[in-house]
């Protein structure tokens, strides 16, 4: 018998459809998929070079489980020269990937019947992970007029006795919203008011556009520091999303927490790759700088296309590498009979009459929208275009 926690969960809707396309694209058909997060560049040579040396030198047994003392140090000097966060070894964990970090740092905090505010639109893992700490999600809305950000007011409102956490993720997957300074020093107040944890998922930090400023809600004073837990990775800056590190910092006993919980489940982040996480975090950052360059063309152009496809309107992302066209005005039109009335008919009907992958906001908490990732190719982004304002034109 399968578990109810197992039978609980809902299966990822962005690895579905890349699977999907990757499937089609394996029986000849052309699809082209804005589906994964994930760079389509290539990680860094210097970074490679590490890992290349490190497993010619035999580093290749067992880490501490929380991380090696080295990639640690990393990650402190990372923090304090990037974030203005001072952070000791004993409060940083190495884990698989900021989603590890994610679920053990929920794990470690939430107890049964406890909430965790969630924005909505949000990562289609967070409710999931809440779900398996038999926690409560409480999600509040959010839509264009507020560049997808929560407005203080309604987050107070969300606010009861048993709010154990707020998830925040700036930038944001899948809108690409940002926090400025002045929402984040509110959201910090509040949490320190009430005493709940924020969880600050800031994977995206280096992909942000416009001159904005990435600000680690850790950094506005040490009372909210105490209650933030940071979460990080190398993934999406350093296109390192196979190689699954991701890092944490937190007040010393969360920190033991995540780490006892690690032991028992993966134990440590592979071996020789933390050398190379090492090098991506002390080494040169032109590399994040020029894959910046190329992802905020791809923005611009992508958001000018949609934007002027009839039906679609498209908001400008501040950071991350997605969009998040609203498609509502899509809704009750007809090809071949099938009305589209929802994010999930959208998305079936790209992939069939298009041979475009998208993933539908449903997943998401956001049925109007569906979410492209501009993580790849120009000329696939440009075919993609294509494809998509012809097949629009054939809805009555």
């Amino acid at each position: 018998m399968i578990s109810l926690r197992a039978k609980g969960i809902s299966p990822s809707p962005t690895l579905a459809i890349t699977a999907k396309a990757k499937q089609m694209k394996a029986e000849g058909i052309d699809v082209i998929s804005f589906g994964a997060g994930e760079p389509d560049f290539d990680t860094p040579q210097h970074i490679k070079n590490a890992a290349i040396e490190s497993l010619e030198s035999g580093f290749t047994k067992y880490t501490p489980s929380a991380g090696t003392v080295e990639l640690k140090q990393a990650i402190v000097n990372k923090l304090k020269r990037e974030n203005g966060l001072e952070y000791e070894k004993s409060q940083i964990i190495v884990s698989l990937g900021a989603k590890h970090s994610i679920y053990n740092a929920v794990l470690a905090t939430v107890d049964p019947g406890d909430e965790v505010i969630i924005p909505a639109p949000y990562w289609v893992s967070y409710p999931e992970i809440v779900k398996m700490a038999e926690g409560t999600s409480v999600y509040i809305d959010t839509d264009e007029s507020t560049g997808f950000t929560v407005p203080i007011d309604a987050l107070r409102a969300a606010v009861t006795p048993k709010t154990k956490m707020l998830i925040l993720n700036s930038p944001s997957n899948p809108t690409g919203g940002v926090y400025d300074r002045e929402q984040l020093e509110q959201i910090a107040a509040l949490a320190v008011e009430k005493g709940f944890y924020v969880l600050s998922d800031e994977i995206y930090e280096k992909v942000i556009y416009d001159g904005r400023e990435h600000v680690s809600i850790a950094s506005l004073g040490d009372d909210i520091k105490k209650l933030t837990i940071t979460v990080n990775g190398l993934s999406k800056a350093y296109s390192m999303t196979g190689w699954r590190l991701g890092y944490t910092a937190a007040e010393k006993d969360i920190v033991a927490a995540m780490d006892n919980i690690q032991g028992h489940s993966t134990s440590n982040p592979v071996s020789f790759t933390q050398p190379a996480a090492v090098a991506a975090l002390n080494g040169p950052q032109d590399v994040v700088e020029k894959m910046v360059v190329e992802f905020d063309k791809r923005r611009k152009y992508i958001v000018a296309r949609l934007s002027d496809m009839d039906g679609i309107t498209c908001a400008t992302p501040g950071g991350a590498f997605y969009v998040f066209p609203n498609i509502s005005g899509l809704f009750g039109r007809k090809y071949h009979g099938n009305e589209i009335n929802s994010s999930d008919s959208f998305a079936d009907f790209l992939l069939d009459q298009a041979k475009v992958a998208v993933v539908a906001g449903s997943g998401f908490g956001a049925d109007k929208y569906v979410r492209l990732s501009y993580a790849t190719s120009m000329a696939a982004i440009e075919k993609g275009m294509d494809r998509i304002a012809v097949a629009i034109k054939k809805l009555q």
